[in-house]
């Protein structure tokens, strides 16, 4: 995503930074781990923990999803559907531009849920993965995964009721 989501387990997402990519850019700051386990980026839910992808690409379809306990670089807090016409048969892409605005506007509308604190009031940042034009295209591909992450220092521990 634009991170998306259709055929599973053969479209990648892109992981776009709210804010900045520099937080992922410096991800291998916090190193890469052989703990934990390669999930599909469809297949995470709300509490899963995850480290940064050593290599970021535009497009991603894994993640390495590891206990909250350890250090970690991400943790899902939402996954939202991008809202389109129950009646269009096909709807188009929205664009990359409509997709990362309603991505930053509904993860920052989910955040106080989940962390327990306004995101403007946080020391926490979010990030997402959101449908691509071809994973749109490919399938039925329309939910953003919303992410809770730092600007440098790893996580440990959910941050889930934090207020942080």
């Amino acid at each position: 995503m634009p991170v998306t989501r259709s055929a599973r387990a053969t479209t990648g997402r892109v992981l776009v930074a709210a804010g900045t990519l520099a937080l992922l850019a410096g991800c291998s700051l916090f190193g890469g781990g052989e703990d934990g386990e390669m999930v599909s980026v469809f297949e995470l839910t709300p509490g899963d923990c995850v480290l940064s992808p050593s290599d970021v690409t535009a497009e991603l379809s894994e993640l390495r999803r590891v206990d909250c306990e350890t250090e970690h670089h991400m943790e899902v807090f939402a996954r939202v559907d991008f809202p389109t016409d129950p009646d269009e048969d096909a709807p188009q892409f929205p664009g990359d531009a409509a997709m990362k605005a309603f991505s930053d506007g509904a993860c920052a509308e989910e955040f106080p849920g989940y962390v327990g604190v306004d995101l403007r009031d946080s020391a926490l940042w979010t990030t997402f993965l959101a449908p691509s034009a071809r994973s749109w295209s490919e399938g039925s591909d329309r939910t953003v995964t919303c992410f809770v992450t730092t600007t440098g220092e790893p996580l440990t521990g959910s941050v889930a009721g934090s207020k942080l």
